[in-house]
């Protein structure tokens, strides 16, 4: 039987490493732009092109990567960043269980 709450240390890591690698990198910059006046209220049109796609997937993969070196090579300095991105995704919900 699965649990019906996440781990609250698990979940609270996940959503720091989401908002320092993947909001806070190049899709922020695309979330901060104009939005289409044509294509904007529309579901299922694409507002972001691949090689936007490639530079955000591109950098979150990066940053999850010197995050998990880090935490195995400098667990303190792991533990501050985790604390930095957890401050921005304080308000987040919690993931779901696993």
């Amino acid at each position: 039987m699965q649990d019906s709450k996440p781990d609250p240390k698990l979940a609270r890591e996940a959503k720091a490493i989401v908002a320092l690698a993947f909001r806070n990198g190049p899709i922020e910059n695309f979330h901060a732009g104009k939005q289409c006046p044509t294509c904007r209220d529309e579901i299922g049109y694409s507002k972001i092109t691949d090689d936007e796609m490639k530079a955000i997937m591109k950098n979150a993969v990066d940053h999850v990567y010197k995050f998990s070196v880090m935490k195995k090579t400098d667990p303190v300095r792991y533990e501050k960043l985790i604390e930095y991105g957890n401050d921005i995704a304080r308000q987040w919900d919690d993931p779901a269980a696993a």
